[in-house]
């Protein structure tokens, strides 16, 4: 896996300086292109590729990284390279897993330079980060919750447990006793403050059905097992201050702005055969966005076909 990752990474490099002398072809009179950072048997490799690399793998500026590891990281590349020729000898790179993992890492190095450049020209309004913030703010429990619980293995063990409780058993002395969440245990269960959607559905519905000091009528099921939960007092909570959340709404805004690109390049791809999944469906069947005001109809184009039901998918 490891040289096929290396092997990858090589031709990855390869194709898009290949690409790149395709595309560029500088005219007589430009200036002389800069010496290469290092030639693997007469493969040139240039040193703006070469910083780019000592950069990803030093994860810090070029200016940065010392002469020493910058001489380690181009015999690193110099080996990259080595690889890649012999593979290149080999026809390694006529296998199909390796060509199928080429084809997929230059699609993910395409998709992420897209996301980033939409990004860096979509950086989010005051006012769309206000939008947010009242969106957020709009579905945020405003209280929390101290609660105690006992988990155990089975639902029978958990409802043994209940019983005892409403016998007369100390809530707190079971969970030393029972539970098998040792973190909890050791303090009688207690799991501190915290907002009804922090402990997964199951969970916060069952503790949101209670009244202070009432504990759960049945065992409730989440993936750490059974609980056994009393709910022990409530308090209101007071939302974020949107300055102090300023940074995860930019994201939030930005990842919504990414959705909508993907989207629209989705709904507007032939996709065959069409994809079927339930988002796919959602977005090929929604309604075509409403033209910009003002804008003039043109008059020459054909009416476009109508789609298939499926054709429009969504990628989230």
């Amino acid at each position: 896996m490891k040289v096929t990752r290396i092997l990858v990474t090589c031709v990855a490099l390869a194709l898009a300086a290949c690409g790149k002398q395709a595309a560029e072809k500088p005219a007589a009179d430009a200036a002389p292109a800069s010496p290469p950072a290092v030639t693997v048997n007469g493969k040139a490799i240039s040193q703006k590729t070469f910083e780019f690399y000592a950069t990803s793998l030093a994860r810090k500026p070029y200016a940065e990284i010392s002469p020493e590891d910058r001489e380690q990281i181009r015999e690193n590349l110099v080996r990259l390279e080595l690889f890649a020729q012999e593979a290149e000898k080999n026809g390694l790179l006529k296998d199909p897993e390796v060509a199928s993992a080429i084809d997929i890492s230059r699609l993910q190095i395409i998709q992420n330079a897209t996301a980033q450049k939409i990004a860096k020209d979509s950086v989010p309004s005051e006012a769309e980060l206000r939008a947010e913030y009242d969106t957020q703010l709009a579905s945020m429990p405003l209280i929390e919750m101290r609660a105690r619980h006992i988990v155990v293995s089975g639902e029978d063990v958990a409802q043994k447990v209940i019983d005892r409780i409403k016998g007369g058993a100390d809530f707190a002395a079971l969970a030393k006793q029972m539970s098998t969440h040792k973190e909890s245990a050791r303090n009688g269960g207690e799991l501190g403050w915290f907002p009804p959607n922090a402990m997964g559905p199951e969970f916060g519905n069952a503790v949101g059905m209670l009244k202070k000091g009432e504990v759960t009528p049945r065992p409730v099921q989440t993936r750490m097992g059974w609980h056994v939960v009393q709910l022990e007092d409530t308090r209101d909570s007071q939302p974020p201050a949107f300055d102090q959340v300023r940074e995860q709404l930019s994201k939030f805004v930005l990842t919504k702005k990414l959705t909508r690109s993907s989207d629209d390049m989705l709904k507007a791809a032939k996709v065959e055969p069409p994809l079927t999944t339930e988002s796919a469906k959602a977005l090929s069947e929604a309604p075509a966005a409403a033209p910009a005001p003002g804008a003039a109809p043109a008059e020459s184009a054909a009416p476009a076909p109508a789609a298939p039901a499926a054709e429009s998918p969504k990628a989230n």
